[in-house]
């Protein structure tokens, strides 16, 4: 029912989903079940259709583009559930030297975002860049599915799912929060500018990372690691896989060009999270083409040869 790519990433859900309701057994913390319970249900119910589709025979592309979705959402539930369960870890950050290394070649994010303020139609196209992550993934999702790019979709969900966990390790070990729990910027220019994350998102942020969480919520679960900025692997991921669909491509080549100021705006990343997400990109690229080089066997075995027909 699944193939070996979809196996695997089925298996990091199910391991991280033990992970999560492990720590949360184990933690005062009170959890929003209803709120998971909806969000786990529309993977879930997306999930179980693509499984449908490839049992019954009945429209393969489908199947691959459905179960591929099911199987991103329920990824995305359990891996930000298992985030937050990770914190607090405290007031000791790599923030500080992030800044000093920023500095180095001039970035200011205080002085970016004051620029950006003067510019409101260009904050809000950024705004609406950087929120526009998600649906581009799920557009690549569909896309690939339902054009039957079956080696690119799952080559595209695993690079994702392996980045995450990159990541998501990087950080536990080199904690990191971005900027606005740094810098304080004007109300007023947080306004103008719409910020998707302003003062108010770098206190929750500061309170979170040295108390822990109180309560687990869908609704209200931040964006936690700064460096590597994962918002840049999407990008790159965006474009990357779809550069063999010419409708596609070049539309995401402009507006991931447009993500890189808006995830530094907008997300409040520093200038390094943007190579250290790079990094993580080039890396869960070539992990995950060598995992599938040894769990998918794409290559044709010609049959055996008849024996010669004997003589009468």
């Amino acid at each position: 029912m699944l193939f070996p790519a979809e196996r695997l990433v089925a298996l990091v859900i199910g391991a991280f989903l033990i992970a999560d309701l492990t720590l949360v057994a184990g933690s005062a913390i009170s959890v929003d079940w209803r709120g998971y319970g909806a969000v786990v249900s529309c993977g879930a119910v997306i999930l179980a259709v693509g499984l449908a589709y490839r049992w019954s025979g009945r429209d393969q592309k489908i199947a691959l583009a459905a179960i591929a979705a099911g199987l991103f959402i329920l990824f995305t539930i359990v891996g930000a559930a298992l985030n937050y369960l990770l914190i607090p870890v405290g007031a000791e950050r790599i923030d500080p030297l992030l800044i000093r290394l920023d500095g180095l070649v001039g970035y200011s994010w205080p002085g970016l975002v004051g620029w950006a303020s003067e510019h409101p139609a260009l904050g809000t196209l950024l705004r609406w860049t950087y929120v526009s992550s998600l649906p581009q993934f799920v557009i690549v999702i569909l896309t690939l599915g339902m054009t039957g790019r079956q080696a690119q979709l799952h080559a595209f969900l695993l690079t994702g799912v392996l980045a995450a966990m990159l990541t998501m390790a990087f950080w536990l070990v080199f904690p990191s929060s971005g900027p606005s729990a740094y810098f304080a910027i004007p109300v007023e220019t947080a306004e103008r500018l719409g910020m998707v994350v302003g003062p108010d998102y770098g206190v929750e942020l500061n309170r979170v990372m040295t108390q822990g969480a109180q309560r687990l919520s869908p609704q209200d679960v931040l964006g936690l690691i700064a460096f590597p900025s994962f918002h840049t692997v999407m990008a790159l991921m965006a474009v990357w896989f779809t550069r063999s669909i010419r409708g596609l491509f070049p539309v995401f080549v402009v507006i991931n060009t447009l993500m890189l100021p808006a995830i530094l705006i907008h997300g409040g990343h520093h200038l390094t999270d943007l190579f250290g997400g790079l990094a993580a990109f080039l890396i869960s690229v070539w992990l995950a083409r060598s995992v599938l080089a040894r769990v998918t066997d794409t290559r044709q075995r010609p049959e055996p040869a008849a024996p010669a027909e004997q003589g009468l």
